[in-house]
Order: structure tokens, then sequence, then C-alpha cells
């Protein structure tokens, strides 16, 4: 499928690897120039290289934390002009509710809410001028159904949501749209760190995965290049009507029928 946006330009934020980097693929496969990020310089060239051997699409790294304002910056004045920006941020470690303190919490929010609002800002004023745009924030299950111990993601990724849910409408009409993905569980670092670590206290892994696995409708983790699919329809021209949406991709583990 022609997703008719070859030419564009991106920004897809912490996409080094995971689901980041299933979005940064998706996009240079479509044709887009990708602007890429993460804190790690040498995974971030290695991804960078990667990604042009298997698409042929030019592909910019730029390392850096996005919490940081200079780390933005620089993102920015390498594609000052991004027609997509995907916003992506790791969440805080689990941690009990009566265990978080205040600096916790606002380090979450900086993360999972503040960052990707300031980037938004940034770059939605072109995007309306331009008659094209389209942003996709990365959240999480979590948002619509609650996880313990992920309280600070699951806080910051509901007040992302709800804080755009308004300009979400309000920029429709110069084609400008905002969207974002709630993923479930997905083949990725965090969640194969978090299965060795309960490993570690003594479970055996490939027990604890078939057994996460089996909870889930699909009967397996998501791929990082399913969720990378997704971004990138949502990214297409042919998405122009879809706006203040919070898609959910979680292999049916949410039992809702809304």
């Amino acid at each position: 499928m022609d997703l008719g946006i070859a030419g564009r330009s991106a920004i897809v934020c912490a996409s080094s690897r995971g689901l980041g980097r299933g979005c940064a693929s998706a996009l240079a496969e479509a044709g887009c120039i990708v602007t890429i990020n993460g804190r790690d310089v040498a995974r971030l060239e290695q991804t960078a290289a990667d990604i042009r051997a298997a698409t042929g699409a030019k592909v910019i790294a730029v390392a850096g934390d996005l919490d940081d304002p200079g780390a933005r910056e620089a993102l920015l004045a390498a594609c000052p002009e991004p027609d997509i920006l995907v916003n992506n941020n790791g969440g805080p470690p689990p941690a009990p509710f009566s265990a978080l303190t205040r600096e916790a919490i606002l380090a979450g929010l900086e993360s999972n809410m503040l960052t990707p609002i300031a980037l938004i800002q940034r770059v939605a004023p072109g995007m309306v001028a331009r008659r094209f745009g389209r942003i996709v924030n990365i959240t999480s299950s979590s948002v619509r159904a609650p996880i313990p111990g992920l309280d600070v993601s699951s806080g910051a990724r509901a007040g992302l949501t709800a804080f755009v849910a308004a300009s979400a409408r309000a920029l429709a009409k110069d084609n400008v749209t905002i969207n974002s993905i709630q993923p479930g569980a997905f083949d990725t670092d965090r969640i194969r760190g978090a299965l060795a670590k309960a490993a570690a206290a003594g479970g055996d892994l490939a027990e604890l995965r078939a057994r996460r696995e089996a909870a889930i409708p699909a009967g397996r983790f998501g791929a990082a290049d399913e969720f990378g699919a997704l971004c990138a329809f949502l990214a297409s021209a042919s998405a122009g009507y879809i706006t203040g949406q919070n898609i959910l991709i979680d292999g049916g583990a949410f039992p809702g029928a809304f």
C-alpha cells in the first residue's frame, strides 16, 4: 500500500530500539526522510545504518536525552520542518505507590507528558502552514487499564492524552492530526528485561514468558514491526480523517467491547 508520504520528513523520538525503532523503520520503508534519536550513541548509529541498509532511506541520527531542552533543539535543527512527529520516551521504572517520591513523579511527568507537549508546540505551527502534519504519541495500554506499579507512567501518559485532545480537533481543519497508540505487551528489551529480573528472583525464564504470553488472547507478544506499521498508517496521507483517537494494540488483552 502506498502511504502517500514518500519524501516527507519525520522525527521519531527514542527510536534506537524497540517500538520507536519499529516506527522509524516503517516510515523509512514508506519513503520518508527519518530523523531518529536515542541516548546511546553507538546503538543509535548502528540503528541508523541498519535502517539505511534495509530501506535505502535517508536517516539522520541525533543523540541526546529529549528531557534536555538542548537535545530537543538539536533534533529540531536536524529536521526543522517535520511533516511527521512520533513522540516516544522511556517510562519510569515500576515502583509501588507507597515508594513514590515527588522527584520521581516530576521526572515521569517531564519525560512522558511535558517533553512531548513541548515538541508538539514547536512543530504544529509549521505543519499548519504547510497544511500537512501527523503527530503520533506512543503512550501505553496502562492509560486505559491501569497496571500496578506503573502509576507515574500511567498518570503522565494519561495527562498527555487529555492535554492534546482539544488541539487534535482544533488542528484537523488544517490537515494536521494528533493520535496516540497504546501498546500492550511487545517483545522489546523492556519486557525481556522484566522477565529476566523475575527469573533471577527464582523462576524459569521460558515458563514465565510462556505464562505471560498465554494470558494474551493472541497467544504471543507483539512485534515492533507490527507496531511500526500502525504508526506509519496513522502518519499516512490516507489518515487525515483520524484524529484525537487512542488506538489500543495489545493482542486483545484489554477485555472491553469499546
